[in-house]
C-alpha cells in the first residue's frame, strides 16, 4: 500500500503561508489602526461631520470585519494543505500546553487581544448607534435628499429634538423596523430613484401617543393661549393689518380645567375617525365619532362626496395628532407668510413701495429654478431691476438679501419642494385645514352638521389698523375682512394660497 506524503509540516505561522491569510492581517490591522486613531480623534475632538461617524463607526469596522473572515478562511485555507498522512503526526486541531511558555505567552496575548476588541466592539456598536441615531445622520448625510426637511428643522420649534424621537421613539421594535427601512432609502439614493418631492410619512408614521405625547400631553392642556398675527397688505404703502384672538386650546381632563376647545378632538372619552379623499388628506368626505362612554355613534358624510361601501371599509384612519399639527417641525413659509415677518421685524424696510408685492412675486417667479443657487440669483436679479433707481439703494440691498434668505430656507428646487408640495392643516387660511370637517356640510342621517362656528375655536379681542388695532374686545369680535366683505361660505384658502 502506497503511503501518503508528509504534507503537514510548515514553518511560520498558517497566516503568512498563503495571500489570502496575508490580505486579511493588511486588513484586519490597517482598519484597526484606523479606528482607533478616529475614535481617539473622536473622543478628545468629537465630530461635527456626519460622514466622519459613518466612515470611523460603520465603514471602517466593516474592514477589520472582513479582514478577520479572510484571516480565518487563511488558516482553514492552509490547514487543507497540509494535511498528514496521519492524525497523530498533525492533529486536526492546534495543541494548547500550559507547561510550554510559549504557549502560555501566546494564550495570554490572545485572550488580551480579545478582551480589547470586545472592549472597542461594544464602544463602536454604542458610537455607531449615536452616529445613527444623530441628527446630523438623519438631515445631513444625504445632503440634496433631506436639504428641504434639514433647513426647516433647523428653523423650527423643535429645533432641540432629535429626528428619531418623533419619527422613530423609543423601543426597539420601532428601531428595528427604521432600520430595515433605511435599507430601502441607501438604495434609493444610490440608484438615484427616490422620489421628488419625499412623500410624508403619514401612513407608516408612529402614533402620536408614543411619540408627541412624551412632551405635550393633551388631557393636561386647558384655558386659551393668545396669538397675535401681523399682515401686511400687498399694495404700495405695504398697509400694515394686525389680529389679535385668543385660540381656545382646552383640554381633555376635568381635574384640570373645563372640558372642551380644539383638544376635545383628542379626549380619551371620544374616537374620531376618518377617511380621506386621497393622500394628501385635503379632502374628508366621512366621519365617525365614537363616544366610549355612552356607546354613541355618530357619522357624518359630506353631500357632495359620497364614498362607496368598500371605500369606507378599506382607508378608514384614527384620528390623531399629527392630523392637524401635520408640520410641528418641518415648516414651509409661503412667501406672503415669510414677508409678513420679515416687514414686522424691520428685517424689509416696509417704506419701499410695493415690496411686498414685488419680493413675493420674485420669489414665486424663482420657484422653477434649475438649483437654489440660481433661484436665489433670480431673486436678486428681479429686485434689483425692480428698484434700479430707488433712492436707498442701501434698503434694497437689504431687502434683498432678506428675501434670498427667505428662498434658501423655504424653496427647493431640486427636491421639487415649497410651501406649495406641503399643506399646513393648522388654521385654515391657506389651506382647507380646520374645514376640511368644520366646513358646514358634513351631515348626519338625521341633519346633525359639524359645527362652522368660527367662535367655537378662537374668539378675536382686536384687529384692523394699529393703532386701533390695539383696542382690545374681551367679549369677541365678528371677523372683518381687511380686503372689503366676501361673499358667505367662502373658504379662505380659496383666495389665500400663499402668493400674490
Amino acid at each position: 500500500m502506497k503511503e501518503k506524503g508528509n504534507q503537514c509540516p510548515g514553518k511560520g505561522s498558517a497566516l503568512f503561508r498563503n495571500w489570502i491569510g496575508i490580505l486579511g492581517v493588511v486588513l484586519t490591522t490597517g482598519g484597526l489602526v484606523a479606528v482607533l486613531c478616529m475614535i481617539a480623534f473622536d473622543f478628545f475632538a468629537g465630530f461635527s461631520h456626519p460622514y466622519l461617524g459613518v466612515l470611523t463607526y460603520l465603514v471602517l469596522p466593516g474592514f477589520i470585519w472582513g479582514g478577520l473572515m479572510l484571516m480565518g478562511a487563511g488558516i482553514w485555507y492552509d490547514r487543507r494543505l497540509r494535511k498528514k498522512a496521519t492524525p497523530a503526526e498533525c492533529p486536526a486541531l492546534p495543541l494548547i500546553d500550559l507547561n510550554n511558555p510559549q504557549h502560555r505567552r501566546n494564550l495570554i496575548m490572545v485572550s488580551a487581544g480579545a478582551v480589547l476588541l470586545l472592549l472597542f466592539t461594544a464602544f463602536g456598536s454604542y458610537r455607531s448607534y449615536q452616529v445613527t441615531e444623530s441628527v446630523q445622520f438623519c438631515g445631513a448625510l444625504c445632503h440634496t435628499v433631506m436639504q428641504p426637511e434639514y433647513t426647516t428643522y433647523q428653523n423650527s420649534p423643535h429645533a432641540r429634538v432629535r429626528c428619531t424621537e418623533c419619527h422613530i421613539g423609543p423601543g426597539a421594535s420601532w428601531f428595528v423596523r427604521s432600520k430595515f427601512s433605511g435599507m430601502y432609502q441607501v438604495y434609493a439614493v444610490a440608484t438615484n430613484s427616490f422620489p421628488r418631492p419625499i412623500p410624508v410619512p403619514v401612513k407608516n408614521l408612529r402614533p402620536a401617543r408614543e411619540t408627541c405625547e412624551e412632551c405635550h400631553w393633551p388631557e393636561k392642556f386647558h384655558g386659551a393661549t393668545e396669538l397675535f398675527h401681523k399682515h401686511h397688505a400687498t399694495d404700495e404703502a405695504n398697509t400694515p393689518w394686525s389680529i389679535r384672538m385668543l385660540i381656545k386650546v382646552g383640554g381633555a381632563n376635568p381635574i384640570h380645567g373645563p372640558v372642551g376647545g380644539i383638544h376635545w378632538h383628542m379626549i380619551v372619552a371620544n374616537k374620531i375617525e376618518y377617511i380621506p379623499a386621497d393622500d394628501s388628506r385635503q379632502t374628508i368626505p366621512w366621519v365617525r365619532i365614537t363616544n366610549r362612554s355612552e356607546g354613541r355613534v355618530a357619522v357624518y358624510e359630506s353631500e357632495g362626496n359620497k364614498l362607496k361601501p368598500e371605500e369606507k371599509a378599506d382607508s378608514i384612519r384614527v384620528l390623531d395628532c399629527i392630523d392637524c399639527h401635520n408640520r410641528p417641525t418641518h415648516i414651509f413659509q409661503s412667501p406672503d407668510q415669510a414677508l409678513d415677518i420679515a416687514l414686522w421685524l424691520n428685517r424689509i424696510d416696509p417704506s419701499i413701495p410695493d415690496i411686498k408685492m414685488k419680493a413675493a412675486k420674485a420669489l414665486v417667479g424663482s420657484i422653477a429654478a434649475p438649483s437654489q443657487d440660481e433661484g436665489i440669483r433670480q431673486v436678486a436679479e428681479t429686485l434689483q431691476k425692480e428698484y434700479s433707481d430707488f433712492e436707498y439703494p442701501q434698503k434694497v440691498r437689504q431687502a434683498v438679501a432678506e428675501t434670498q434668505e427667505i428662498y434658501r430656507n423655504n424653496f427647493f428646487p431640486e427636491m421639487k419642494t415649497s410651501w406649495k408640495e406641503r399643506p399646513d392643516n393648522i388654521g385654515h387660511r391657506m389651506w382647507p385645514g380646520c374645514f376640511r370637517c368644520h366646513d358646514g356640510s358634513h351631515f348626519t342621517k338625521d341633519s346633525h352638521v359639524i359645527s362652522k362656528e368660527c367662535n367655537a375655536c378662537h374668539t378675536i379681542l382686536s384687529q384692523g389698523h394699529e393703532p386701533a388695532s390695539n383696542a382690545v374686545d374681551l367679549a369677541g369680535l365678528e371677523f372683518e375682512h381687511p380686503g372689503g366683505e366676501i361673499s358667505e361660505g367662502t373658504l379662505c384658502s380659496e383666495c389665500h394660497t400663499g402668493a400674490p
